[in-house]
């Protein structure tokens, strides 16, 4: 009789642990379908690990991001800035702004497909004669500051000592603007042209200077017209070298040219 009794209650705690087990069970079946359709979403939204880039820098666009894919995405993404700013899309002076603005927008950034190689094109010829410096300046730059995706605009003054080959000179402004065409900061630009020119040419020395105006300084922020900005980046001799530096940034700060 004894024995009967004390087994009710332990059959109902047995009973009651299985339902919470089923409970549990079922919270967790929930919790993982609920991970498993934000994974599935996340997968197919546009802002996802895969389809993040239109493409890698210095490769041409695959066929799944053509041009007309990417202008349609970009497109609707200014239809909707223009909403959020008060304007309406689709008034007469709108209506083409966005895929101008796309249109725009790629061409600046054109960079990101092209590699320094690509547009030196072989264009690099033997020269043992001349251990001079050769300096081409006041190129004209513009790109885009990667913080505020507004303009800074200004000149490049491009230096080097052959060591055996020189570059064609109008590659050394191709050169500035694969990487101007970009968003970028100024210091980073001047390092990546020298990079450039030090892989394709191994010169003695190298040196780039860039002046530009910020408009994030111009237009928003602080608002200085005036104020350029300097950067510089010199290796080999001209880094080594006071002399050999001090002539470079002479013919550059000369007023001939």
């Amino acid at each position: 009789m004894s024995s009967e009794a004390n087994s009710v209650p332990l059959a109902a705690e047995v009973s009651s642990e299985s339902t919470l087990s089923i409970e549990n069970d079922k919270d967790e079946e929930l919790e993982a379908s609920k991970k498993r359709k934000l994974a599935s979403d996340a997968s197919t939204s546009p802002s996802s690990s895969s389809t993040e880039y239109c493409h890698k820098v210095g490769e041409a666009d695959s066929e799944a991001d053509s041009e007309a894919d990417k202008l349609a995405q970009m497109t609707s993404a200014c239809q909707t800035i223009l909403k959020c700013i008060g304007e309406d899309p689709d008034r007469e002076g709108l209506l083409k702004t966005p895929e101008r603005w796309a249109k725009a927008l790629l061409f600046m950034t054109s960079g990101y497909s092209l590699g320094p190689e690509q547009v030196i094109n072989d264009a690099v010829f033997s020269a043992d004669s001349h251990k001079e410096i050769v300096v081409v300046k006041n190129i004209d730059i513009h790109s885009m500051c990667e913080h505020h995706m507004l303009p800074f605009t200004g000149v490049i003054h491009v230096g080097y000592i052959p060591n055996g080959k020189i570059i064609g000179l109008s590659k050394i402004a191709r050169i500035a603007d694969v990487f101007s065409r970009r968003l970028q900061v100024q210091e980073r630009l001047t390092r990546e042209i020298v990079d450039a020119l030090e892989e394709a040419i191994q010169p003695m020395g190298v040196g780039v200077v860039i002046e530009s105006s910020h408009f994030c300084m111009v237009m928003r922020g602080v608002q200085k017209v005036g104020a350029k900005t300097v950067t510089s980046c010199v290796r080999g001799v001209f880094q080594s070298n006071a002399k050999t530096r001090a002539e470079f940034f002479n013919i550059i700060n000369s007023k001939s040219g």
